[in-house]
C-alpha cells in the first residue's frame, strides 16, 4: 500500500535527505521525500499510523508528517506556508543546493563543509564553526555592464571604445574576486594587528632586559596603560571578530576552535583590565616587584594576531585549493563570431540560441557545444579530457565549450548552451563534489564534537592543580597554563584535514578528465576490488561500422533498407551504424510503423506493411522466429571472429543478419592489466552472443566474462557480487546500463555514453576511456593517504601539546609551554594540513 504525506520542517537537501534516511529506517517502510513540494510517498507492507511516524521523525529533529491533500501535494515549496525553515535562525539565509542553479552568483559555502552541502547566499561567518563562508567559483551568466570613464552616460554590454571619445570602455562593477576581497581585508586587519603587537610586546619583554630602559622614562603602571590602549585595536577591530564567533558558538551550543581562542584571550585580557582598576583585590602572587599586578595584554594581542595570521593563511590556501576549478573557469570564453546572413557579428556567448551558427576561428576557444556543419580543424581538448593530444575534428563531429580551435576555422551550430554545456556541467560537479563529505570525515566530526567541552574541563583542572601543588606563585602558573591548554587545542586543523585534500583531490580529477560526484564516491574507489565493465562503448570503440548484410534469399538490399528505416528510431550505437551504412550505399529510408525497442534484445516495427525484427537471439525467440541451421551455423562463424551479429527477421522468419566490427580501444588492453595488477578482478558483462564475447576476453587476458546479458542480468551479478562482500565497481555508457551503474558502490560512466548513464554514475570519464578508471583508482588512494597524513598532523600537534601546555613535563624539565607559542604551534598545525593536501596538485595519474 502506497501514501502520500506532508512533511514540514526542511528546508534544504539535507533535510530531505536526513527525514528519507529516518522513514527508510522504519520496517516495512520505503520511502521517498521530495522538498519541492515537501512530501513522502511511502509504500508500506502493512499500515502503519502516522502518530507512530511523528515519534521517529521527532527523534530526528523538528519535522513533522501529516497526511497529504491533494494541493498540498501540488503547492511548491515557496508557495506552502506551513512549510518551515529548521535552519530559520541562522544568518545568512540559506538555500538548498539542489533549489540553486549551479551557474547562479552569490552561492557561499563553509570551507570545513561543518553543515555537508549546504550553501548560502550571502557572505558571512559559518553558523557552526564560525569560519568565514567561502564563495563558490562560478562560471559567468551575467552580462557585464562597461561605461566610458570620461562619459559616464554611455554604458554598452561587453568592452569596446566609446563612441563621443574613443576612450577604452572599463567596466562598470569592479572585476576582484570574492576571495581576493576577503583575503585582502583580513591581510588590512593584520597589519593593523602587528603594527599595535609588536610594541605592546616590546614592552611587556623590556622587562628581561638589563637595567630596564622603558622604566627610566616612566614607570610600570604607566607603561601598563600604553599597553592597554595599544591593544584596543586589536581586540576591537582587527580580531574582534573572533569574539563575535567564539559568543555565537557558545549561544548556539556549537562550540569550535573559536570558543577556545575566545574564552583564552578574552580571559587573558578581562583579567588584564581587573588587575589595572582593582589591584588590591588579587592576592601578592599575582603582583610584581613594583606593586602591579602581572598583566597579560601582550599575550592576548600576540594570541590573537598568530590566530589571525592562520586564518590570512587559510584564505590564501583556499584559492589555491580551488585552483583546478579557477583554471576550468579561465576556458569559458566571453563571445563568439554569429554567422548570420552570411556575414559575422561578434556577440556575447550570453545572447547564444540553440541552433545558431557561430564561426570558431584559429586559436580562438570553442564558445559552446555542438557539431561543425562546415570545415575541419584540429582541437586541443587537453583541458576537458586530460589528453594532451589534439583530436581531429570534421563535419558531423562534436566539440565542446572551453576547448582550443587549431589553425584552422569552422562553422558549428549551437546544441547546448549555457548551463547545458560539458563545462558548465563540470564546474558544477567539481563544485558539489568539494563541498559533500568523505565517509571518513565522521572520524573527525565525532572527535570534534567532544573535543572543546574535554579541553575546557582540562584547562580548568589545569589551573586548580596549579593553584594547588604548583610551585610560587601557583596561582599565576596555573591561569597561564590554563590559557595556554585552551590555544593549543584550538581544532582548526581537524577540521580543515578531509576538505582541503578532497577539494584538491577533485580539482585535480577535473583535470585529467575524471569527475567524481561526491567525496563518497573518491573514498570508497580506493576499496574497489571487483570493476563490471560493458563492452561496446566502454571496452571497445562504441564506433561500430557494419561490414556486411547476408541474406538467405540474396535481398541483401531490402533487407538493408528495412533495418535501415527501422534503426533510424534508434539511439544505439549499433543501429546508428547500420543507418550510416545504409546511407552510405545511397539508400533510402521509408516510413515504419509500430516501432518499439526492446531493451537488451533489439527492434521490431512494420515495414512495407511486413513484421520486421532485428536483434540478438533473445529477440528472435521473443517473436517466434524460425532460425535454419544454415544461417545459424553462418552466424557462429562471425562470431568467433569477434564480430557482433544481429538477426534479420522477416514475418517470424529469420532470413540473414547484419555483421558489425567495433574496435577494442588501444588503451583497453593495458588499463585493464594495470587494473589487475593493483588486485582488481576485472569482469565483461555484455549483452553481446558467447562467441564475440568469448573473443574479447580472449584478447583481453579477462579473467572472466557472461554474454547475452539483459540489464536485470547485470543488476543481479553486481548484488551477487556485493552479497559476498566485494566492492565492485561497474563502468557503462548506455542507457541499459543505468540500473547497474546506480546498484554498483561506484558507478563510472563514460563520458562519450548517454546521459542517463551519467546521471546514474558517481565518476564520469569525460574521454570515456578505460585508462580513467585507473587514473580515478590511483587519485582516490593518493587522497585517502592524504588524509590521513592530515588527520595525523592534527592529531599530534593537539594530542602533544595539550599535555605539555598543562605542564606534565616541568616537574621533570621544568619545560612550559607559553600561550604565544601554543599559538604559533596551533597555527602552525593548520599550515601544515594546508600545505600537505596541496602537494596533491602536483601528483600524476
Amino acid at each position: 500500500m502506497k501514501h502520500t504525506y506532508t512533511i514540514t520542517g526542511m528546508s534544504c537537501d539535507g533535510c530531505r535527505s536526513k527525514v528519507e534516511k529516518t522513514l527508510n529506517a522504519v520496517d516495512g517502510v520505503q520511502a521517498t521525500v521530495t522538498l519541492d513540494p515537501p512530501v513522502a510517498t511511502i509504500t508500506m507492507e502493512k499500515h502503519i499510523p502516522v502518530e507512530q511516524l511523528q515519534v521517529v521523525l521527532t527523534a530526528a529533529g523538528k519535522y513533522n508528517i501529516t497526511e497529504a491533500t491533494l494541493m498540498e501535494t501540488q503547492t511548491k515549496t515557496e508557495d506552502n506556508p506551513t512549510v518551515k525553515s529548521c535552519c530559520s535562525s541562522k544568518k545568512p539565509q540559506e538555500k538548498s543546493l539542489e533549489t540553486l542553479s549551479s551557474n547562479l552568483p552569490g552561492k557561499y559555502y563553509c570551507p570545513m563543509h561543518c553543515e555537508g552541502e549546504k550553501v548560502y547566499d550571502k557572505p558571512g561567518d559559518c553558523p557552526v564553526c564560525g569560519m568565514d563562508l567561502v564563495k563558490e567559483a562560478a562560471l559567468p551568466n551575467s552580462k557585464t555592464l562597461y561605461t566610458c570613464p570620461m562619459h559616464p552616460e554611455v554604458i554598452q554590454e561587453g568592452p569596446g571604445s566609446c563612441p563621443i571619445c574613443g576612450m577604452d570602455l572599463v567596466p562598470m562593477e569592479p572585476t576582484e574576486s570574492e576571495e581576493n576581497r576577503v583575503y585582502q581585508d583580513l591581510m588590512r586587519k593584520m597589519k593593523i594587528a602587528v603594527v599595535f603587537t609588536v610594541p605592546v610586546f616590546l614592552i611587556a619583554m623590556s622587562d628581561m632586559i638589563p637595567n630596564n630602559p622603558l622604566m627610566k622614562i616612566m614607570d610600570a603602571s604607566k607603561w601598563n596603560w600604553v599597553q592597554l590602549i595599544l591593544s584596543l585595536p586589536v581586540v576591537f577591530y582587527a580580531c574582534w571578530m573572533f569574539f563575535i564567533r567564539a559568543w555565537k558558538s557558545i549561544i548556539t551550543w556549537n562550540l569550535n576552535m573559536f570558543t577556545l581562542i575566545g574564552i583564552g584571550s578574552g580571559v587573558a585580557f578581562l583579567f588584564s583590565l581587573v588587575g589595572m582598576f582593582f589591584p588590591d583585590i588579587f592576592p601578592n602572587e599575582f603582583k610584581t616587584h613594583n606593586g602591579t599586578v602581572a598583566l597579560y595584554f601582550e599575550a592576548t594581542t600576540v594570541i590573537l594576531t598568530l590566530v589571525l595570521l592562520g586564518q590570512l593563511l587559510e584564505a590564501r590556501a583556499h584559492s589555491q585549493t580551488s585552483g583546478a576549478i579557477k583554471e576550468l573557469l579561465k576556458l569559458a570564453p566571453t563571445e563568439a563570431t554569429l554567422v548570420i546572413d552570411g556575414a559575422d557579428k561578434v556577440i556575447s556567448i550570453h545572447d547564444i540560441k540553440k541552433g545558431d551558427l557561430l564561426r570558431v576561428k584559429p586559436g580562438d576557444k570553442i564558445p559552446v557545444d555542438g557539431k561543425i556543419t562546415d570545415g575541419e580543424s584540429t582541437i586541443d581538448e587537453s583541458m576537458i579530457s586530460g589528453e594532451p593530444i589534439p583530436v581531429d575534428k570534421k563535419i558531423d563531429d562534436y566539440v565542446v565549450a572551453g576547448t582550443i580551435n587549431g589553425n584552422k576555422s569552422f562553422v558549428m551550430i549551437a546544441e547546448k548552451v549555457g548551463s547545458e554545456t560539458l563545462l558548465s556541467q563540470i564546474v558544477k560537479m567539481v563544485n558539489d563534489a568539494s563541498r559533500s563529505r568523505a565517509p571518513i570525515q565522521k572520524l573527525a566530526d565525532s572527535i570534534a564534537k567532544y573535543f572543546v567541552p574535554i579541553v575546557v574541563v582540562v584547562s580548568v583542572v589545569t589551573f586548580f592543580v596549579w593553584a594547588k601543588f604548583g610551585p610560587e606563585p601557583a596561582m599565576v602558573y596555573g591561569f597561564i597554563n590554563a590559557i595556554a591548554v585552551l590555544i593549543i587545542a584550538c581544532p582548526c586543523a581537524l577540521g580543515l584535514a578531509t576538505p582541503m585534500s578532497v577539494m584538491v583531490g577533485v580539482g585535480k580529477g577535473a583535470q585529467s578528465g575524471v569527475l567524481i560526484k561526491n567525496a563518497e564516491a573518491l573514498e570508497n574507489m580506493n576499496k574497489v576490488n571487483v570493476l563490471i565493465t560493458d563492452k561496446t562503448g566502454t571496452i571497445t570503440e562504441g564506433k561500430p561500422s557494419v561490414e556486411k548484410v547476408f541474406s538467405l534469399n540474396n535481398e541483401e538490399d531490402y533487407l538493408l533498407q528495412s533495418i535501415a528505416s527501422l534503426n533510424q528510431y534508434s539511439e544505439h550505437p549499433l543501429a546508428q551504424a547500420v543507418v550510416n551504412f545504409a546511407k552510405a550505399k545511397n539508400v533510402s529510408l521509408i516510413e515504419v510503423k509500430d516501432f518499439e525497442a526492446v531493451s537488451g534484445k533489439g527492434v521490431t516495427g512494420t515495414v512495407t506493411n511486413k513484421k520486421i525484427a532485428l536483434g540478438n537471439k533473445k529477440l528472435m525467440e521473443q517473436v517466434t522466429a524460425t532460425v535454419s541451421a544454415e544461417l545459424e551455423n553462418q552466424i557462429i562463424a562471425e562470431q568467433k571472429l569477434g564480430k557482433t551479429v544481429s538477426y534479420i527477421s522477416v514475418d517470424g522468419n529469420a532470413v540473414g543478419f547484419v555483421s558489425i566490427t567495433d574496435a577494442i580501444k588501444p588503451t583497453s588492453v593495458e588499463a585493464i592489466k594495470e587494473l589487475i595488477r593493483q588486485g582488481v578482478e576485472v569482469i565483461m558483462l555484455t549483452g553481446d552472443n558467447e562467441n564475440t564475447a568469448k573473443a574479447v576476453a580472449q584478447e583481453l587476458h579477462l579473467s572472466s566474462y557472461k554474454a547475452g546479458c539483459l540489464p536485470e542480468d547485470k543488476l543481479k551479478e553486481i548484488k551477487r557480487l556485493q552479497a559476498e562482500g566485494k566492492i565492485v565497481a561497474m563502468a557503462g555508457d548506455g542507457i541499459n546500463d543505468a540500473p547497474a551503474l546506480a546498484q554498483a558502490d561506484i558507478g563510472i560512466a563514460m563520458g562519450t555514453g548517454t546521459d542517463v548513464a551519467i546521471e546514474s554514475a558517481k565518476i564520469t570519464l569525460v574521454k570515456g576511456d578505460l585508462q580513467g578508471i585507473v587514473k580515478a583508482k590511483n587519485l582516490s588512494h593518493a587522497v585517502m593517504r592524504n588524509i590521513k597524513q592530515n588527520l595525523f598532523f592534527a592529531f599530534f600537534y593537539n594530542v602533544l601539546g595539550i599535555p605539555i601546555a598543562a605542564g606534565v613535563l616541568y616537574p621533570f624539565f621544568g619545560v612550559l609551554l607559553s600561550p604565544m607559542i601554543a599559538a604559533l604551534a596551533m597555527s602552525f598545525s593548520s599550515v601544515s594540513v594546508i600545505a600537505n593536501a596541496l602537494r596533491l596538485r602536483n601528483l600524476k595519474l
